[in-house]
């Protein structure tokens, strides 16, 4: 029998909500006979939380005494911190140098510029490169309907703890059916509520609603029909499935330019909201 691959953890904090919850879903995978779960390090436990002991006592998981040791002793990293995308180039650097497949969780970079670093880097050192939100893997989207649809117009709903967190999720469910060849974006609203409307190059549109308690919907029209989704269904059973396949194969089934895409969209996006300017490249 293979040995198994060890899967390895970096993150910020661990004791989070991703960090405690993969470890199951990876022992439930379908490729679950194929890794292991191995060392984990965080740069600091947040006061009131389980230290990295603890957590790795609970989690069956061993503590690391170092981000180094993380890299040499995994076949495949994911680099956490699902809530600090600003610190994800500065914890996946040594990883991204290794060769080995490397998941760096949503939202990938705080900007377009720190993708692209991210990604020279990786190719630099032959580093295999995953990311991506969890609702791009919904049983909706994975099911192809709406690609053969050819929406015109694709509309999405959702919530979370702020836009800035978890407008990721929505831009992740146009890119991967629109695409990401925006030439127009326009905004209404504020950090409570808010509207996104992505005008394409060739005429179609997307937009986006955020709440706070919003479920996560999805409604499409092409020319001859359309389709709504009341819910996103499996997608974080979906998603570790899918970072098994690649962690296994050394491939992502994302594409470079959609995960730029969703950057460079995400960083205009909370620059308008914030009233901020976003210098182009």
């Amino acid at each position: 029998m293979a040995e198994k691959k060890k899967i390895g953890f970096i993150d910020l904090f661990i004791d989070e909500w991703h960090a405690n919850n993969y470890p199951k879903r990876f022992r439930s995978a379908k490729r679950s006979n194929e890794f292991e779960l191995g060392y984990a390090w965080e740069e600091a436990p947040l006061e009131g939380r389980r230290n990295l002991q603890q957590w790795c006592a609970e989690m069956g998981m061993i503590p690391a005494a170092s981000i180094e040791e993380v890299v040499e002793k995994s076949d495949c990293i994911c680099v956490l911190a699902p809530a600090n995308p600003e610190v994800h180039e500065r914890l996946a650097e040594l990883a991204l140098k290794s060769g080995k497949p490397v998941y760096i969780d949503k939202p990938f970079a705080d900007s377009l510029a720190t993708a692209e670093r991210i990604f020279a880097t990786a190719e630099k050192y032959g580093t295999p490169l995953m990311s991506s939100s969890a609702l791009r893997f919904s049983d909706e989207l994975l099911s192809g309907k709406l690609q053969e649809l050819k929406p015109v117009l694709f509309t999405t709903t959702g919530g979370g703890r702020s836009f800035d967190e978890y407008g990721i999720h929505q831009l992740e469910m146009i890119v991967s059916v629109m695409g990401a060849d925006v030439k127009n974006i326009t905004f209404t609203g504020n950090g409570k509520r808010l509207s996104f409307s992505y005008e394409y190059a060739d005429g179609s549109m997307a937009q986006l609603s955020y709440s706070l308690f919003m479920p996560f919907t999805i409604t499409a029209a092409g020319e001859s029909g359309s389709i709504t989704y009341p819910a996103a269904s499996h997608t974080f059973e979906n998603l570790i499935n899918a970072m098994l396949d690649f962690f296994a194969e050394g491939k992502s089934r994302i594409p470079k330019e959609q995960t730029l895409g969703i950057a460079a969209l995400l960083e205009k996006s909370v620059a308008m909201l914030h009233g901020r300017e976003v210098r182009e490249n």
